[in-house]
């Protein structure tokens, strides 16, 4: 069963990358919506970079790319919200101005 879930996880979270929807998530007891970036796999799990752009119904104090373990996430779901490889760039010059690795 936690399979089938973490599988269906990651789909919505591939079909949200190809097609730059925001995913709606519940993560560390609060909900957020998230701009995925890419998945991968770090030491036989999943994870997926994306910057968190509401959590809890407000905007965060800072943009950031941030990592999410995919079995730390649940209530996953597509939004109708889509957004901007744009939002990205502007991040990765961001942390290339203040001396920061940009993101993988």
């Amino acid at each position: 069963m936690l399979e089938r879930a973490q599988d269906e996880i990651e789909a919505i979270v591939a079909a949200a990358l190809a097609k730059r929807i925001l995913i709606a998530v519940s993560y560390n007891r609060g909900r957020s919506l998230l701009a995925p970036h890419s998945l991968f796999e770090k030491h036989g799990d999943l994870h997926v970079r994306a910057v968190t752009v509401e959590r809890d119904g407000a905007a965060p104090k800072t943009r950031k790319l941030g990592t999410f373990k995919l079995a730390g996430l649940s209530d996953v779901a597509l939004t109708r919200r889509l957004f901007s490889r744009t939002l990205f760039e502007a991040l990765e010059g961001e942390a290339a101005l203040a001396g920061e690795p940009a993101a993988p």
